[in-house]
């Protein structure tokens, strides 16, 4: 009995030291996607992350003898160099002499011209699971625009990094804009390719257009798997602990509070001039094209790079309202957008807790996870 229990820990202790099965993004699988591709014109939605282990998937693409005739870059750009809210120029791609066309410049869809030399367009890029992330409004637009001009449309899914939790309040349609375009929560636990399912799905494209979607799913990747992102999906998301802090600090996005942009840890910080915490302070500095308050200003707040990030939180929005002298000119109209309603912003002000706020979208929420987000799932 004692040998069968003793050899029955070996087991156990062995196969803990055997290495996890690596998650395998669907660029990764090309041999599902490659003939789909061949013989035929292909637009290229991508940018910096979209990689096959360590080659562009550009680069990949080009190697396999496949005719990429367009690139289109979202936010960032291309190469994921331009600063948040700068325009995004059409270009031609140094390296390869494609021309690159811009969805974050004079305008966000693809148009006719556009996509009329075109056969397929295959979608690649590194979502964060935030609704006001706004590579969800560019395959919105990308799908339009296929569905509209009768192109097929490959989405090579990735692993979401913020897909463990559903959380926030769900968008009001009133409230849609480029950075939020959908009646779903702020944190809405799915992969981009589950997303474009939805999309599709719940007829949320105008005029009843229904894309032609093809997703190439993931490997060995479940949604309670906490995915470490290899590249950096924008410039300030520099690290994960930015990506997980994001959801509740892209709020301070819709104030007068700076949010860690111009320094070396955005979205780990929040801060103003007149802020009363006075335990923690910095100074933003300017970088052309960006959106940095306060400039070469010092401001106080409070430090986050070493919190411990549980999920979506208001917690930080309210201690920073409650703790700002000038409370009218605390909100710009922006934070509608990013909450996607009004009441969030008033509850704060009317000084409800965190607990009574949650209450509000609570019933939205589980409508959200259990009538609609169940459709879509490809991962467990």
């Amino acid at each position: 009995m004692i040998f069968r229990i003793l050899f029955a820990w070996v087991l156990f202790c062995f196969f803990q030291l055997l290495p996890s099965q690596v998650i395998e993004p669907g660029a990764w699988q090309i041999s599902d996607y490659l003939p789909m591709l061949k013989e035929k014109k292909v637009g290229l939605v991508a940018n910096h992350t979209s990689v096959v282990k360590d080659a562009h998937l550009l680069d990949t693409l080009l190697s396999l003898k496949i005719d990429v005739s367009r690139v289109f870059a979202p936010e960032h750009g291309f190469r994921g160099e331009t600063e948040a809210g700068e325009r995004v120029k059409n270009e031609v791609d140094a390296k390869t002499g494609i021309k690159v066309v811009s969805l974050y410049g004079r305008h966000y869809k693809p148009t006719k011209q556009d996509m009329d030399k075109l056969d397929i367009v295959v979608f690649d890029i590194q979502d964060v699971g935030v609704r006001c992330y706004t590579y969800l409004s560019t395959l919105h637009y990308v799908m339009e625009a296929c569905a509209r001009y009768n192109k097929q449309l490959i989405v090579l899914d990735r692993p979401n990094p913020n897909s463990f939790y559903v959380d926030g309040p769900v968008l009001e349609l009133k409230y849609k804009s480029f950075v939020g375009l959908h009646p779903v929560p702020l944190v809405y636990g799915m992969t981009i390719g589950e997303y474009a399912m939805m999309i599709n799905g719940e007829g949320w494209l105008p005029e009843a257009l229904k894309c032609q979607l093809t997703v190439v799913p993931c490997k060995n990747y479940t949604h309670a798997d906490k995915y470490i992102l290899p590249i950096k999906p924008s410039p300030n998301l520099p690290n994960m602990q930015a990506i997980y802090l994001y959801p509740s600090l892209v709020l301070f996005e819709g104030t007068c509070f700076n949010v860690g942009r111009g320094t070396d840890f955005p979205f780990q910080t929040y801060g103003h001039p007149q802020f009363e915490l006075k335990n923690f302070s910095y100074t933003p500095r300017c970088k052309k094209g960006t959106m940095t308050l306060h400039c070469d200003t010092l401001c106080y707040g409070e430090d986050l790079r070493n919190v411990s990030c549980k999920g979506f939180t208001l917690d930080y929005v309210i201690n920073a309202y409650n703790r700002y002298p000038y409370k009218q000119e605390f909100f710009n109209r922006f934070f509608a957008n990013l909450t996607g309603n009004t009441w969030v912003k008033e509850q704060v002000v009317n000084g409800k807790e965190v607990s009574e706020i949650q209450k509000m979208w609570k019933k939205d929420l589980v409508f959200f996870k259990d009538s609609v987000r169940v459709k879509y799932l490809i991962y467990k």
